[in-house]
């Protein structure tokens, strides 16, 4: 059996994620990372019918809530592509002591690997009720709230928030679900 950090329980439900990067180092302080995840959210809306239902990106971290029909698999895809372009980037900046860091906390067993952007896994939580939903959602959007960085959740760019508000934001998100 292969090994995988992947774990979904069901895929049709949404699942609550959170997705972390290693150190807890502060790669989305830079939009254009911050843009290569919403440009692969884009992508696997379109070509893998991915549902957005909620998220968040902080400096160091994201959760979103999402489900598909393959969700371990376009969750693995989003991964690699999104350490892939944002290593390649930090190369044409010639950020060294960022990719250092990237480098010293690449996990040993990572042998094909000369860097690590992301923690292993996706921490999936299946969401089973309209309450837990509500929570989750909640959770998500208070984030940077929690953190002091605003006072008011539709203020914080990188999150659905604003969707939720009847604003535009970043990427659609499926606000009715219930």
């Amino acid at each position: 059996m292969a090994r995988t950090r992947y774990k979904v329980c069901e895929n049709a439900s949404p699942h609550f994620m959170t997705c972390t990067i290693v150190g807890w180092l502060p790669i989305f302080t830079r939009q254009e990372f911050v843009n290569e995840v919403i440009k692969s959210w884009r992508f696997l809306q379109r070509e893998r019918d991915f549902k957005l239902f909620a998220y968040v990106i902080l400096e160091n971290h994201l959760h979103l809530i999402a489900s598909a029909p393959e969700l371990a698999d376009a969750m693995k895809s989003f991964k690699s592509y999104t350490a892939r372009r944002i290593i390649d980037r930090l190369k044409e900046l010639s950020a060294t002591t960022l990719l250092d860091q990237l480098r010293a906390h690449k996990l040993r067993h990572k042998i094909n690997s000369e860097f690590q952007v992301w923690q292993e896994g996706i921490h999936a939580q299946q969401i089973e009720s309209e309450d837990v939903m509500w929570q989750k959602i909640e959770y998500i959007h208070n984030n940077p709230v929690k953190r002091g960085y605003i006072e008011d959740p539709v203020h914080w760019r990188y999150s659905s928030a604003r969707n939720y508000a009847g604003l535009p934001g970043l990427i659609d998100v499926v606000t009715d679900w219930r």
